[in-house]
């Protein structure tokens, strides 16, 4: 079909009849009006086609009324009717309106800036305390801090004076800068006491020779220090430390200490630097002439590179430590080389977390540090440093439950010249009789040691109330050239637990436990003759030790303490008892300025 041809359909099929008949008699009237036209030539006539033809197909018109059905066969709709069948049901459920649960504020726990404790016990024993702080501005404060500790009791069966005592001062300084904070700290200290483990081979001696014998030993020490942490700076923080110690016997010790430490962002990593720095200076007069005197002067300078990587379950530390030691009293020098690797992984979401590392470290002894674990030590050491060339250790930490925490280590460690506590033999001559050198004194000597050990812990959480907790150590030793290791025990336990009775009364108990020690006598007594030498054994031993105290108000407490409760005279040192049974009691009282 030809487009005309559509298009006339489609005007037809538009229009009804009437439309159409009327339309044919137009067509018909004009028809002469055309044909009288024929006169007129006909000629040709040229056609111009602009575009091309390009029909499109209009919408379809949509119907727009609803189509009926012409079925044969149509059902209609039968209409349904329906009612429900209630049937009342007994209840006894009351609701109630909701209300909310209050919550109980706990007591706010007023914090005083100062206290003071003061007590008496048996063997005259004297305890005070005193801290207080003053806080200057918003950001700085200003502590002291004084502390004293004496006893003037005797021991039984012991011959020399007993007594002792520790009396120290110390001043704190610190502000918390914007972007820094550093604090200043200044102390001084006195202690004195008695070299009364005299051995067993003399101390047949009369009275008057214990009275008239001077075997009292008094340490004097100061010291003066400072640390500073810098925010957002590659120098991140700093420690410096100035200790001066001396004794009744002219020795003296200069000790500095400094360690910085610079930290750089790697990526996402931490690059850190540090750096110890130790100067040791010091002398012990060992006679009754200036040429006996004995010095010593050593310095030591490290380098300690590591860097931090930390994922959500890995935490890995990557170092070493590098150190050169000199000993310029004699002009020796040393180089050291340390690991420093650390490394813990959660195994199991704060359950299981396993850790191992291995480090090294070159550590500077000194006269203080000495007298610190061992007071009746004698002034006539040798001072160097132990190198411990490295540490291994793997271990375990984690939570049972979430009230009980448990810690197992072992560790293997090889140290040169670790420092021993040695007993010294009987040296006294007519022309030089110090208070010291009646088998009453140690000496420190060092031996190349390798060591296996053993660490676990327990800690439980039975309430807020309520914690226990247990720990304990298993050490082996192999010496190089000492026969045994000199007074380290093999076995150390303890057990701890504090705790609170009601709001006013509280307490905590603790058990430590010592294995046997190893020493040496050059004058061991056999049928109350000098007649050998040799190893001796130090006794195991247990101190048990409880404290309680009672609120009497938010300011005011008393307490009571007793110590050693059934260990006894139990040797710590070889000769050397110590107190027994001891008990102190006293108060402390809270204030503000």
């Amino acid at each position: 079909m030809t487009s005309t041809t559509f298009i006339i359909k489609s005007i037809f099929k538009s229009l009804n009849n009437q439309n159409v008949l009327l339309l044919i008699i137009a067509f018909i009237c004009t028809f002469p009006i055309i044909a009288q036209e024929d006169d007129d030539p006909l000629g040709t006539e040229v056609v111009n086609i602009v575009k091309p033809y390009t029909p499109t197909i209009s919408d379809a018109f949509k119907i727009k009324e609803t189509p009926v059905l012409n079925d044969s066969i149509s059902e209609q709709k039968k209409q349904v009717e329906y009612s429900i069948f209630s049937v009342p049901v007994a209840s006894t459920f009351t609701p109630s309106k909701g209300k909310a649960q209050t919550v109980e504020k706990a007591k706010k726990i007023k914090l005083f800036d100062n206290y003071a404790t003061l007590g008496f016990g048996n063997y005259t024993t004297v305890l005070g305390e005193l801290y207080s702080n003053f806080q200057l501005s918003r950001t700085d404060n200003v502590g002291v801090f004084f502390s004293h500790n004496s006893a003037m009791g005797d021991i039984d069966d012991v011959k020399a004076s007993t007594d002792f005592f520790d009396t120290q001062l110390d001043l704190s300084y610190s502000s918390r800068q914007r972007d820094a904070s550093y604090g200043l700290d200044v102390g001084v200290e006195h202690q004195s006491y008695n070299w009364y483990g005299i051995n067993d081979a003399f101390n047949f001696q009369p009275d008057a020779f214990f009275d008239d014998t001077d075997f009292v030993q008094n340490y004097f020490s100061g010291y003066i220090g400072g640390t500073i942490d810098v925010e957002n700076s590659f120098f991140d923080k700093a420690t410096a430390k100035l200790r001066y110690l001396s004794d009744s016997y002219e020795s003296s010790e200069i000790n500095f200490t400094a360690m910085p430490e610079f930290a750089f962002p790697v990526a996402d990593n931490k690059f850190k630097i540090g750096i110890d720095l130790d100067y040791l200076s010091g002398s012990f007069y060992e006679g009754l002439f200036d040429s006996e005197t004995q010095n010593y002067s050593q310095f030591n300078a490290g380098i300690l590179p590591s860097i931090d990587i930390i994922t959500d379950d890995l935490s890995l530390s990557l170092g070493a430590k590098v150190y050169v030691g000199m000993d310029t009293e004699n002009s020796e020098t040393d180089f050291y080389v340390y690991p420093n690797v650390l490394a813990s992984y959660s195994v199991v979401d704060e359950l299981v977390i396993a850790y191992a590392g291995i480090e090294g470290g070159l550590t500077q002894n000194t006269f203080y540090d000495f007298k610190e674990v061992n007071p009746f030590i004698s002034p006539t050491l040798n001072i160097a440093p132990t190198s411990k060339n490295y540490d291994a250790f793997l271990g375990l930490k984690g939570k049972l439950s979430s009230a009980i925490a448990y810690n197992v280590r072992g560790s293997y460690s090889n140290e040169n010249d670790k420092s021993l506590f040695k007993a010294n033999s009987y040296t006294p001559s007519p022309l030089d009789t110090e208070g010291y050198k009646y088998g009453n004194s140690f000496n420190v000597i060092y031996d190349d040691i390798n060591t296996l050990s053993f660490f676990g812990e327990l800690k439980a959480e039975i309430s807020p109330n309520f914690n226990i907790g247990v720990n304990g150590t298993f050490n082996s030793y192999n010496t190089d050239n000492q026969q045994e290791a000199w007074n380290l025990p093999s076995l150390q336990a303890t057990v701890f637990s504090t705790f609170n009775i009601t709001e006013a009364l509280y307490g905590g108990v603790s058990l430590f436990y010592v294995g046997e020690r190893k020493d040496f006598d050059d004058n061991l007594l056999i049928d109350n003759i000098v007649a050998d030498s040799g190893v001796v054994t130090l006794d195991g031993y247990v101190d048990a030790n409880v404290h309680v105290g009672y609120r009497l108000s938010e300011r005011l407490s008393i307490f009571m303490k007793g110590s050693n409760l059934i260990g006894g005279n139990y040797e710590k040192w070889y000769n050397y008892p110590v107190q027994g049974i001891q008990v102190l009691g006293g108060a402390t009282y809270k204030f503000d300025w």
